[in-house]
């Protein structure tokens, strides 16, 4: 059923990627608070027409070949599109609830702007290791930790980059954590040895990434929101009560009993519905339009939380704008940009264009230093290729596999560049699902966070070094 289609030149494979590069560039200069509105999906659907143009006229690719690539790459994507709008859901009702709010409450009493980047970097941590998942804990803890800078002056972006290092992080060295346990199947290595194998890179990452994070805060000097003014806001539109942490102690013992992301989800959003009945049901009535609480308005209060965006008037215009939810209806554009992106990405890789450009870094690999840095190089631009994450880990794994074995590499340095480059990476990229779910769900653009997420960029440069300084197992001979 595969046709064989001819692998094209490299100088015309990376074609259709300049046009992608290009169009974006342009869209977010032109459309910055827009670029996901449409015109980033318009971007990658023309430079998928310019691949496919390309493949079917020069080298003769049937349609039929990208048709069911398209189909299949979609298709299991279907997941984490459920995924997407289930956290849309559960972010607003964690926030109407009280949850968000209780925890930005007591935290700002507590945090000091000094040490509150590392702390909410360390924060961010401990929970993805828990919950071994990154966009989980920025859905729930992060968009508490932002609240929570705001109040203290610390500028979004800063707080954001916090919170994104080191919930990879701890995505990465959490055995519980999909694409951890992905990369090291794909590679052939065991899960364990996988996750002491990454802490020569990630440790001094997260390090360095700590200090950068400290030394911002002694000489950062922003204007913090006065905190009085901040509680009273809070204390105005919520019932602010420790109560409400119910609901994260329940999703918490979820994911310790290993529940499925799907029903973990779902049950967290539902274990916050019925919180915000108890706890706020002067809000939701506010939500719906209502002066009285009555069930027509908590029943409207509450569907209209899950599926579309609200706004609760706490009298002071900054803690609104915190406190306002997108909800389900917040994430489609996310999902739409998903959808063309994987569309990119199918048309490179049944184009053998993909395939093309990364025979480029087979070829440069002399010795190991050049092994990991072309595995590290070929992560990175998997992610700007493919636009998902799991794809980028599970191709960059196999393209590799076969070249390490050949030369005797244990299969964990493979696993280790692997996540060193498409698992962290991913989650910078304006149009990947990481860069775009995170950017969507922060309210803050993937270019202007991407500056101060320090583990994510210092982790493949982490990884090239210490190939370089020799901290890599000698390879063994092989029984051939």
């Amino acid at each position: 059923m595969k046709q064989n289609v001819r692998i094209p030149h490299p100088l015309i494979a990376v074609i259709p990627l300049v046009v992608l590069v290009a169009l974006i560039v342009l869209v977010i200069n032109l459309f910055p608070d827009d670029a996901l509105a449409g015109a980033s999906q318009v971007a990658l659907m023309t430079a998928s027409a310019v691949c496919v143009a390309i493949s079917m006229v020069v080298y003769k690719v049937k349609w039929h070949t990208f048709e069911q690539m398209i189909m299949g790459t979609v298709g299991d994507a279907s997941v984490s599109i459920l995924i997407l709008l289930l956290i849309g859901m559960m972010s607003a009702t964690w926030m109407i609830s009280g949850v968000v709010p209780t925890l930005i409450y007591y935290g700002v009493q507590f945090m000091s702007p000094i040490f509150f980047l590392p702390c909410a970097c360390i924060i961010s941590s401990l929970i993805s290791v828990m919950t071994g998942t990154s966009w989980t804990t920025i859905a729930t803890i992060g968009i508490a930790l932002l609240g929570i800078g705001d109040a203290l002056g610390i500028p979004s972006p800063y707080t954001a980059g916090a919170v994104i290092s080191g919930a990879y992080f701890g995505d990465k060295m959490s055995p519980m954590s999909d694409t951890t346990v992905l990369a090291s199947s794909v590679a052939g290595a065991d899960l364990f040895k996988h996750i002491r194998y990454m802490m020569y890179t990630t440790v001094p990452s997260i390090t360095i990434s700590l200090l950068l994070y400290l030394i911002i805060g002694l000489w950062y000097d922003g204007e913090a929101m006065e905190i009085n003014q901040y509680l009273t806001g809070l204390d105005n539109a919520f019932n602010i009560s420790l109560w409400t942490l119910v609901v994260p102690v329940f999703t918490g013992f979820l994911i310790y009993k290993r529940t499925p992301s799907l029903i973990t989800l779902l049950l967290s959003a539902l274990a916050a519905c019925f919180c915000a009945l108890i706890m706020q049901p002067d809000v939701l009535a506010g939500i719906a339009g209502e002066t009285t609480v009555t069930a027509k308005s908590l029943f409207m209060g509450i569907m209209t939380t899950c599926y579309t965006k609200t706004h609760v008037n706490t009298g002071y215009e900054a803690i609104n704008d915190l406190v306002s939810t997108r909800g389900m209806a917040g994430m489609l554009d996310t999902i739409w940009l998903i959808l063309c992106a994987m569309c990119f990405g199918s048309c490179m890789v049944a184009s053998n264009m993909l395939k093309s450009i990364t025979q480029v870094l087979l070829k440069a690999i002399t010795n190991t230093v050049s092994l990991v840095c072309s595995t590290v190089t070929s992560g990175v631009l998997l992610n700007l290729v493919m636009g998902d994450q799991f794809l980028s880990i599970i191709m960059n794994a196999s393209m590799f596999r076969e070249e390490y074995m050949e030369r005797g590499y244990k299969p964990e340095l493979l696993s280790r560049s692997t996540e060193d480059s498409a698992t962290v990476t991913s989650v910078l990229v304006p149009w990947t699902a990481c860069g775009m779910t995170q950017s969507t769900v922060l309210g803050i653009p993937t270019l202007v966070y991407l500056p101060f997420c320090f583990f994510n960029i210092i982790s493949p440069i982490m990884s090239c070094l210490v190939a370089v300084l020799g901290f890599v197992p000698k390879p063994e001979k092989s029984e051939k």
